[in-house]
């Protein structure tokens, strides 16, 4: 009974965490571009986490290295430049809605690419999400962000969660999730810091009106929307399984959203109805999941 209120302990910290990074990166974009912002946020999750790096390197086997690499580029490279992206043209409400796409993808690699069994019951879930998607590309809510196809980028983050989130089930499970998390960011930010470096970022800040509320807002989400929460996820993936780590995307809409009414966004009852939508398919999904998952 302890270790389940534990889990779910660790499953609130992250839906808060992560749900609140949409809101902060519209924030860091305000005065930065988008590279800007995603090379901000891996560089300082990498610096946060970068005291566990030593422990983490001589404990973990030189044949790992590079899969445990390969899942920091997939589970936070990719997704923190596609988001970024995206949010240029689209409101933070939709990428997180967007977002809870990330289990019905997390699915469908681990058959695709791990050979994990399939039930007919998940067919309907998986429909239905992707019902709730297509009826969000195409209802009038959309209009509201007029470079809508921009969206297509969340999508494609999805994809790279869900790779990861199976990855790291299948091949890097016995792992502390804090060496898996600080040997990922190192990583992630070696590649990013001279994007930093190069774009004319530090200069800003030499100017009489620097942008630390933007700078602010790009160090708490890499400190604690990717660097803490790239823990937690791997925490959450080791004790309570892969299907409960994707089951974040139920909480990250709803914060988002709630975010996104804070910051004056525009949010129809379309897009509401879209979201509830999509999160019963991934309702569906996860109820199916269950007896195979918790042997």
């Amino acid at each position: 009974m302890h270790q389940r209120f534990a889990h779910w302990g660790v499953f609130l910290l992250l839906s808060l965490t992560w749900g609140s990074s949409f809101i902060l990166m519209k924030i860091g974009l305000e005065a930065f571009t988008s590279y800007q912002v995603a090379s901000l946020r891996l560089v300082a999750a990498g610096i946060a986490l970068l005291p566990f790096l030593p422990k983490a390197l001589r404990d973990t086997p030189v044949n790992k290295l590079p899969l445990i690499i390969l899942s920091g580029i997939l589970g936070n490279g990719i997704p923190a430049f596609l988001f970024c992206l995206a949010e240029t043209e689209i409101d933070s409400s939709l990428a997180g809605i967007l977002n809870a796409l990330t289990p019905l993808m997390a699915l469908l690699s681990g058959i695709i690419i791990f050979g994990s069994p399939l039930k007919k019951e998940q067919f309907t879930g998986i429909f239905i999400g992707l019902l709730g998607v297509v009826l969000l590309f195409t209802s009038k809510g959309i209009s509201t962000n007029s470079h809508w196809y921009y969206a297509l980028l969340i999508i494609l983050a999805t994809i790279s969660y869900g790779v990861n989130i199976s990855m790291v089930h299948h091949r890097l499970k016995g792992f502390s999730s804090l060496h898996l998390g600080s040997i990922a960011m190192f990583f992630c930010a070696l590649v990013t810091f001279p994007i930093l470096w190069y774009s004319n970022f530090f200069p800003q800040f030499a100017q009489p009106h620097a942008p630390w509320r933007s700078l602010s807002a790009g160090l708490i989400l890499g400190v604690m929307g990717t660097g803490v929460a790239a823990v937690l996820f791997f925490l959450l993936i080791k004790r309570a399984g892969s299907m409960m780590a994707s089951m974040v995307a139920y909480a990250l809409p709803l914060v988002a959203v709630g975010w996104g009414l804070l910051a004056h966004e525009s949010i129809t009852w379309v897009q509401v109805l879209c979201m509830i939508i999509i999160l019963l398919g991934v309702y569906l999904v996860n109820r199916a999941s269950k007896p195979a998952t918790s042997k």
